[in-house]
């Protein structure tokens, strides 16, 4: 008589869906704008509006790092979720400026808001970097290895931008935003999630030194080579190819169509990008959530504060569909069809 194989019990559970279920964001105090560059650069108000949308940034202080940031969207994101800190099983950060090479900038994070039972770590795919992160999450609750995730998307930017280099240095701000994801009864949640890369052009937006390659002790390190390097012109006709294809495939893979859609939040990285997205898809510009005027490219933080803000200002109710599409260095790209 053959003895018959148990069944593990984990494999007898079914996937979950994943919700978010909290937002928070936060940026800091002092605000850059478009006049302050004109005394620091050869550029203009005029010049920066029409080629980026963009009017000022916030900047965050020589003594606040990107944790901290971080940690202060992290609360307002627990907060509004109705949880505690200890509930978290996990906290990513998605990031391209961590405090420090290790510990993660995640390990900060559980420091200093108290999440003693999560399990940490960071992830770098730049501008995509929160988007990579909600999808992660997803994997771990969706297969049941974890019951409430954190996602964070923080960058301080102004640590690695050349302040010399007119056509990046408007271009930029610091901030950080969250989002608390975890099963809730009778909604879909995160329905389709698109990630793309192209490592040929890694060239495109980049910094070249501080790490391994060129490490600060080498001969050929100068200070410059730790600044964001960027080919305008490539980043712009990529940027509006990439995002156009990751709103296609997510929608396609959710079953929707774009006028399905309550809200469309893109990364804010240009208004000339996101308007020539929205003419593309058919899809008024009214739609889209934009806040690059006041913020600046934030990287990773740039779509997690915009749907906050979205959240906050109610641009989208209890059942709409939202769609989040971001493009960034790497090249990498991604979007996501949720259900709020």
């Amino acid at each position: 008589m053959t003895r018959s194989q148990p069944r593990s019990p984990l494999l007898q559970k079914p996937k979950r869906t994943v919700s978010i279920i909290g937002t928070g964001s936060y940026v800091p105090e002092r605000i850059l704008t478009n006049a302050d560059l004109e005394k620091m650069v050869d550029t203009s108000d005029e010049w920066i509006v029409a080629r980026t949308g963009m009017r000022e940034r916030h900047i965050a202080a020589k003594d606040e790092f990107t944790s901290d940031m971080a940690s202060h969207a992290a609360r307002r994101a627990i907060e509004q979720a109705g949880i505690e800190a200890r509930d978290l099983d996990l906290i990513i950060v998605a990031t391209v400026t961590p405090d420090q090479f290790f510990p993660s900038t995640s390990c900060f994070v559980q420091k200093k808001i108290g999440a003693k039972r999560a399990a940490c770590f960071d992830i770098s795919a730049a501008c995509s970097g929160f988007l990579y992160g909600i999808e992660i999450a997803q994997q771990f609750i969706t297969s049941s290895t974890y019951n409430t995730v954190l996602v964070i998307g923080a960058d301080k930017l102004s640590s690695i931008v050349d302040w010399t280099d007119r056509n990046t240095c408007v271009l930029f701000g610091d901030g950080a935003g969250a989002a608390v994801l975890r099963n809730r009864a009778g909604s879909h949640g995160v329905i389709h999630t698109y990630m793309g890369s192209d490592g040929t052009l890694c060239d495109v937006l980049s910094m070249p030194g501080g790490g391994c390659r060129i490490p600060p002790s080498s001969d050929l390190f100068e200070p410059k080579m730790r600044t964001i390097k960027m080919n305008g012109k490539e980043t712009y006709k990529y940027a509006v190819t990439a995002l156009l294809t990751a709103a296609n495939v997510a929608l396609q893979g959710a079953g929707l169509k774009p006028d399905d859609l309550a809200c469309i939040i893109p990364h804010q990285a240009n208004l000339r990008i996101i308007e020539a997205v929205a003419d593309r898809m058919r899809v008024p510009i009214e739609r889209f959530m934009v806040n690059l005027d006041r913020f600046g490219n934030t990287s990773a933080a740039a779509v997690a504060i915009a749907l906050d803000e979205a959240n906050r200002t109610q641009r989208m109710k209890l059942g709409d569909y939202v769609l989040l599409i971001v493009f960034g260095g790497g090249l990498t790209w991604a979007s996501s069809v949720v259900q709020w």
